[in-house]
């Protein structure tokens, strides 16, 4: 690894996944696992997981949905190697396709028009803004660099076919800038906010999940969410049932 540390293995889903990821630097946060989450439940045909990491929220599709293959794009070649090991370590390299190459230029046979579903996490920060962090493969992973915001929701839009879901998750104090990209483009919005919850259940949101349908023209839809803690710290009975039994995230 980039940073100078070797891949320990953490577990997904109450263990159904075992997966590779660097000891510092990015790691697998409960934001990936309620985006794959978030893919319907009866989705079939082709899904892209657009910055895939380490692979965690295609392998947690793939583990949930057995009607759905999929491709990750990853810009990092060494995440997109522990992807590829991942997939194999969990049986599923005959449905979950790494692919090595950049959101601004995407290789060959990532062909827009061509995905039933796109998912992604894109990266949190604004590049200029927040704090570096030290790990080369933290800061592509979680600041804008080459490719703002804007341009990653395009590039999203042109892979999904017309009718296909697009979900994204990220910052709640970036959701105007996500909702401008969509504007005109994908409709069908739902904006699904995810509740700290806790000892202080009345905090704002810090994330949200959107999901939409590319060409359609439905109303935007402003969803309860998902409350994560309950008091004391625990996940939410509701959190549970996503995080640790695997059942799908109801956005709509």
């Amino acid at each position: 690894m980039s940073d100078g540390a070797g891949p320990v293995v953490s577990t997904l889903l109450d263990g159904r996944l075992r997966c590779l990821q660097p000891l510092t630097g990015y790691r697998i946060a409960i934001d990936t696992v309620l985006l794959a989450a978030a893919v319907p439940a009866s989705a079939t045909g082709r899904l892209l997981d657009v910055g895939t990491g380490t692979g965690a929220a295609g392998l947690c599709v793939a583990a949930r949905i057995a009607g759905v293959q999929i491709d990750g794009l990853e810009i990092q070649p060494e995440f997109a190697d522990l992807a590829r090991q991942n997939a194999d370590i969990n049986g599923l390299a005959d449905r979950f396709h790494i692919v090595s190459g950049d959101v601004a230029k995407p290789p060959a046979t990532i062909r827009p028009d061509s995905y039933d579903h796109v998912i992604s996490n894109p990266p949190y920060v604004a590049a200029g803004k927040g704090r570096m962090p030290r790990e080369p493969s933290r800061q592509l992973a979680t600041m804008e660099s080459n490719v703002d915001l804007s341009d990653w929701m395009s590039f999203c839009i042109r892979m999904a076919r017309t009718r296909g879901t697009i979900t994204v998750v990220h910052r709640a104090d970036r959701v105007a800038e996500i909702l401008a990209a969509l504007a005109g483009r994908v409709g069908d919005l739902v904006i699904y906010p995810l509740w700290p919850g806790g000892d202080a259940p009345s905090r704002p949101a810090k994330r949200v999940i959107i999901q939409g349908r590319k060409g359609m023209q439905g109303p935007t839809v402003l969803a309860t969410g998902l409350v994560l803690h309950a008091p004391g710290g625990s996940y939410t009975d509701a959190a549970r049932r996503v995080l640790v039994d695997a059942e799908a995230l109801e956005i709509g």
